[in-house]
């Protein structure tokens, strides 16, 4: 993997310099390679059953970002940034169950009979569950990659903005996505014009509760 645009920083770095930035570097370009890497690290995320149904339209062709700007509510940063990941979650994921067991065990992650009675059950169960059921946890999964994604390109030196302000009919329609694919979010990629705006935080104490509540 080319770490030459990779800035080695400690995840509490990281995290507490990840803002939300609107307003990119036009001239700033990020390679085919360094997004693929940093989408395959992304792709480290748990998800549910291993499924790791989330799958990404990447956004950097100057007509697609063009195309892609009034379904984006006309955010700006869709056009500025260097690439918009358009995050997808594909309700037919769970059908690779069986591939991705396989590969685990050429890898030596687990036997061939623990991978074939986990294949089995998986496609039964999710072949089972309702399209509201499987629409959620393609979201949840698209949530948690998405996060993965943002702390990444921090990490490489990017800033990133998540964007739920779009229209995902005309997503689907402008970019012929297939049916299988639910969008999650836009997230914007690039280098920062202006600083992200800082956030306040509520304090933790008031957001986490210990072994229930009311006591």
């Amino acid at each position: 993997m080319s770490t030459a645009s990779i800035q080695a920083k400690e995840y509490g770095t990281v995290v507490r310099e990840r803002h939300s930035v609107r307003h990119y570097d036009p001239s700033v370009k990020i390679s085919k390679e360094e997004l693929t890497e940093l989408l395959a690290e992304a792709s480290l995320a748990p998800s549910s059953s291993n499924t790791q149904s989330w799958r990404f339209l990447v956004i950097d062709d100057e007509e697609a970002k063009r195309k892609l700007l009034p379904i984006a509510n006309n955010q700006n940063q869709v056009v500025e940034a260097a690439a918009t990941i358009a995050v997808l979650g594909d309700l037919d994921g769970y059908k690779e169950i069986g591939r991705i067991n396989d590969i685990a065990v050429q890898a030596g992650y687990m036997p061939e009979d623990f991978a074939k009675q986990f294949t089995e059950n998986s496609l039964r169960l999710y072949s089972s569950l309702p399209p509201e059921k499987l629409k959620s946890i393609v979201q949840i999964d698209g949530g948690l990659v998405s996060m993965q994604i943002m702390l990444g390109a921090k990490a490489r030196g990017y800033d990133t903005v998540p964007m739920g302000g779009f229209n995902p009919e005309k997503l689907i329609e402008e970019f012929k996505i297939p049916a299988n694919l639910v969008p999650v979010m836009l997230i914007a990629v690039g280098k920062a014009a202006t600083p992200g705006r800082l956030t306040a935080r509520l304090p933790i104490e008031d957001v986490t509760f210990w072994n229930g509540f009311g006591k």
